[in-house]
């Protein structure tokens, strides 16, 4: 069997977005369903470019964890690795819509997610050495089994390029930032590729500014730092050169999910072997075309929906004027 081209690592579920934009949930009367959790949603994004994609990730044994498996591979996203655990719920995520900038999120995952209930014995570790990208996010980090297995799996890449680390930081899911940036620092020298927000990056390596917070993922081993910075647009440091690219302009319908279509357009073009600045702008027009739609995994992008925006069109996505997507906050880059 050839081995996968990406294998994402970490949370799934269900997102029930709000049918009616700019209330309040007490005000909504309908929603609709969609699977998500950011590394589901990367493999989606990578799955659309065409890319052999595999997540690997945990479900309640119930109706909306049979959801998630269908949708998967609806998307042409291998859920041979998603397995399910009896006694605990698939967990659901509400929004709010509050173009442009404010999305608030609303996290059902108790008693426990089982996304966090992934063992090191469990894992396919020769599936996870060969395949093109292994990527895996901060929250796997926050509680056991999750945090050894996602070390486990770390340790036995062993830094084969190219190996992400999503450093999304969700305060929710740790008692302190501290404790965070400690088992954050414990994953870093393992990977090879590391991307965040600018709050991420704090809590990864305790520093703000763009460029520094790129100098010390560097120390810390990584050879790509990926550091979003909202309006900005996006830093990507190789340690001798930089490149900075500006966000695409569209009209925001939902922030949600442009940070997990950056990811996923990430992985397409490192594995395509494009040149940083290449890579950057492709990952930054595929979030932008999220930003403007409803959903997250629903509405991730094409290769040729993002050249067309890039080449001057509108990438479906219905305006090219208004806030930047697809590399702002964390609160506006996926559930």
């Amino acid at each position: 069997m050839a081995a996968f081209e990406v294998i994402t690592m970490g949370r799934i579920g269900v997102d029930l977005y709000p049918q009616q934009v700019g209330v309040g949930l007490d005000q909504v009367e309908s929603f609709g369903k969609y699977l998500g959790g950011s590394a589901s949603n990367v493999a989606v994004a990578a799955a659309r470019y065409g890319r052999r994609t595999a997540v690997i990730t945990r479900t309640g044994e119930d109706p909306f964890g049979r959801f998630l498996h269908q949708a998967l591979r609806g998307y042409g996203v291998d859920d041979r690795y998603v397995t399910g655990v009896k006694d605990l719920p698939t967990p659901v995520t509400f929004c709010e819509i509050f173009p442009p900038d404010d999305f608030p999120l609303y996290f059902y995952r108790l008693p426990k997610a089982p996304d966090l209930e992934i063992y090191e014995n469990e894992l396919n570790l020769e599936a996870i050495r060969q395949a093109g990208v292994f990527w895996v996010t901060v929250t796997g980090l926050s509680e056991e089994p999750s945090r050894s297995a996602t070390l486990a799996a770390l340790e036995a890449r062993n830094r084969k390029d190219i190996t992400v680390l999503d450093l999304d930081y969700r305060p929710m899911f740790w008692s302190s930032r501290e404790e965070a940036r400690h088992w954050v620092q414990q994953a870093l020298p393992h990977v090879t590729v590391a991307v965040g927000n600018l709050d991420e990056c704090d809590t990864a390596v305790g520093e703000r500014d763009p460029l520094q917070a790129a100098r010390k993922l560097h120390e810390a081993g990584v050879k790509l730092a990926v550091v979003k910075q909202g309006p900005k647009g996006v830093l990507a440091s190789e340690g001798s050169t930089t490149t900075e690219v500006p966000p695409v302009p569209v009209d925001v319908m939902n922030g949600l999910g442009a940070g997990d279509a950056f990811g996923g357009a990430l992985c397409h073009g490192l594995l395509a072997g494009w040149d940083t600045e290449r890579v950057m702008r492709f990952a930054n027009a595929a979030g932008a075309i999220v930003a403007s739609r409803l959903a997250c995994s629903d509405a991730m992008p094409t290769a040729a929906e993002v050249d067309e925006l890039l080449t001057g069109g509108t990438g479906g996505t219905g305006g090219t004027g208004g806030a930047p997507g697809g590399n702002g906050p964390r609160e506006a880059a996926g559930a």
